[in-house]
Formats: C-alpha cells, structure tokens, sequence
C-alpha cells in the first residue's frame, strides 16, 4: 500500500521541490505555459520578496506518495480579508490556494486537511480558495476553457481539480470569466458612434501612460484601482508598499499606447491597462531566464509581436460610476487602445478579464464589442 505524507515548506530545497512540482504534472499538457521559477519563488518568499506578507501570513505543504512530491498547497489567512465589512470575506474568512495534485482524492485530501487546520488553528470559521496567494495574483480554479493556453498573469490547472476540490465539499461561490474577441478589425458601428461622440466632449481625454515617470503614473493608477473596485466581491485594497511592489514587475512589460489615463475636466478618473501576451514571449523559456533567458526576453520586449492582448484592469472612480461620461471614456480607452494593439504590436485577439459574473456594467462593455466568455475560474468555500 502506498504511503502518503506531508512535509511542511520550510527550507530552500522545500521552496524549490514546491516551484518545480508543476513540470511534472503538466508534463503531457500542451497548453500549459510554464512560470518564471524566479517570481514564484519570489511570491512565497516571505516579506522580502512580495510586500503582501506585511498583512497576511501563509504556510506551504508539500504531499509525497512513496517518496514523491505528488502535490503541492497553501493556507493564508490576510488581515486585509478577515477585516469587518471586506466585501466576500469578513472575519473567520481564510484562504487556500497553489493547489496542485496528481489525480488521487487521498493525496489531495491529506492537502486540503493540513490547509484546513491551519485555518482552525488560527480562529478561521470557513475556508476559501483558491487564491494563489491573494486576488491579485491568480485567483479561481479553471473550470472552463481547458482547449488553449491562458494569457499572461492568467492561471491553468488540470481538468481532475474541479472534481478533487469537489469532492472535499467545497461549493462554488463565485466565478470570473476571461472575455476573448477579435480585434483587427474595428468594433461594432455602435461602439463606433459611441467612441465619437466622446471625442467632441472636450472635458474628457483620455491619454497615454508617460512611462518617463512611470512611479507616480503607477501610483495614480493604482489609487484609482482602489477606489474602483472597493466594492467588488473578493476586493482587498493595495498597501503603499504593494503599489510600489507592482509598479516595479509591470514597468518592463508596460508600453505607453496600451495603458491610458481617462481625466475629466482635467482630474484622472479612470484608466485601462492592456498587456501584450508575455506568455507568448516567455513560453519556450521553461521557467529559467538563466544563462540566456534574460537576454531572449530583454530583446523580445524591445518591440514584442504577438497574437493575443489582456487588459488585466480597467477602471473608473466610484463618483463617475453610472453617470454617462464613466461608458464614454471606457469605450474610448477600448477603442485606442484596440488600434494600437493591432498597429504596434500585430495583435488579432484581445482578453478581458477577469470579469466577476456579476459584474453588469462589465459584461455589458463585453457584449458590445463582441467577446465572449472563453475560460472561467471558480472560486470555492467550505464551512470549517
């Protein structure tokens, strides 16, 4: 009979075997896209590397099955969820996630109770996940859309996890869609019309990212993102150390024309970010930018080509929210940012996401140009 065992994470080769595990399970699936080794080491590397544990604390186990690592996952608890009035959390909410397993309900039920008591342990009444770590990373399991590779900053998982997690007694409680459509031809006449009546309202322009000083411009953008989605399910707001965290990972792959800063009567209200598909850039990498990785993808992002686009975050200050001029400026952002997608970069397909399901306003800009849901993620709870 064979022997399962947990181990916690605790030294570097831990981190490591925990990091690799993916390679091994994902050996046979061709749409699988590996991660850069170096920032999932980062993510988990404690408060030196990833600022997100200045409010949150997390614990790593690794699942062995006759000597072998078979699985891997997380349990956190975030001081920022467990908060009163944090919009699907509140206090006794906790979180697990990086979930990975070979298709074998003991290993994973050996994971998901070492998750669990940790969340007891630390006064935790229901657990969540996953969330690898937290909702700015790479929220949701992908219950839908199995047939091609995800975008850049978007998770992938093996078809046998849904029924893992299932299985365990866990029910979903939210999901976030991934909206793909073609973009090199132009929108809807609808939006069309739309995108020029914006651009004879003199009090609204909205204008590219100056990456000359990209700190304050990320900080900006950040500080509308705040205020945007405070009220969304799952929203935690972005510490100062955090902003200035992403700030610094997103400059490299950030290019003006694809990231525009809606004003109003001369005030930034809005913005939209648009990433060029880096998975693209990076796929053929496996993981390492060691010996020559760094110097493939520097020129690479000198003046990417690729197929597909992801527009990660978008958003307007709750003040403008449902009045007519917050719908003018998004389809504008869309709009120019859709022609320089295609003209700079040779892009043909754009993703947004994710969308929560009940996001309206969102899903109503996501009819009008013609997309359609390709990849959902489920967010699952359990009562502990």
């Amino acid at each position: 009979m064979s022997m399962i065992t947990l181990k916690r994470v605790e030294s570097a080769a831990d981190r490591k075997a925990f990091v690799d595990l993916p390679w091994t399970l994902y050996a046979n699936d061709p749409h699988w896209v590996p991660p850069l080794k170096g920032e999932m080491l980062g993510l988990i590397g404690g408060i030196k590397t990833n600022p997100w544990f200045g409010h949150a604390e997390a614990a790593f186990w690794l699942a062995l099955k006759d000597g072998q690592v078979v699985g891997r996952i997380s349990a956190q608890v975030d001081q920022l969820v467990i908060a009163p009035g944090a919009p699907g959390g509140g206090p006794g909410t906790g979180h697990w996630g990086m979930f990975e397993c070979i298709d074998d309900a003991a290993v994973a039920n050996a994971l998901f109770g070492a998750a669990e008591d940790r969340l007891r342990s630390r006064g935790m009444t229901r657990a969540q996940g996953p969330f690898s770590l937290s909702v700015w990373d790479e929220p949701g399991l992908l219950v839908q859309g199995f047939e091609g590779p995800p975008t850049v900053m978007m998770g992938h998982h093996l078809p046998h996890y849904e029924r893992l997690v299932t299985a365990r007694g866990y029910q979903g409680v939210k999901d976030l869609h991934a909206w793909s459509l073609p973009i090199a031809q132009p929108f809807p006449e609808m939006v069309q019309r739309i995108v020029a009546f914006s651009e004879r309202n003199a009090k609204l322009v909205t204008r590219p990212v100056n990456k000359a000083k990209f700190d304050q411009e990320a900080a900006l953008i950040l500080d509308i993102l705040n205020d945007a989605w405070s009220d969304n399910w799952g929203f935690v707001p972005l510490t100062p150390a955090e902003i200035a965290y992403v700030g610094k990972k997103l400059k490299p792959i950030i290019f003006e024309n694809l990231v525009r800063i809606a004003e109003y009567e001369g005030v930034p209200v809005g913005f939209m970010i648009t990433l060029p598909d880096i998975n693209e850039l990076t796929r053929d990498l496996n993981g390492s930018l060691f010996p020559f990785g760094w110097a493939k993808l520097l020129w690479r992002l000198r003046a990417p080509r690729v197929k597909r686009m992801r527009v990660p975050l978008m958003g307007i200050r709750k003040s403008l929210q449902g009045h007519r001029v917050a719908s003018l400026m998004a389809f504008q952002m869309i709009e120019y940012i859709r022609r320089a997608s295609v003209a700079e970069f040779g892009a043909s397909e754009g993703e947004i996401g994710w969308i929560l399901d009940d996001n309206g306003p969102m899903r109503s800009i996501a009819d009008a140009i013609d997309s359609h849901v390709t990849r959902t993620y489920r967010i699952y709870e359990r009562a502990l």
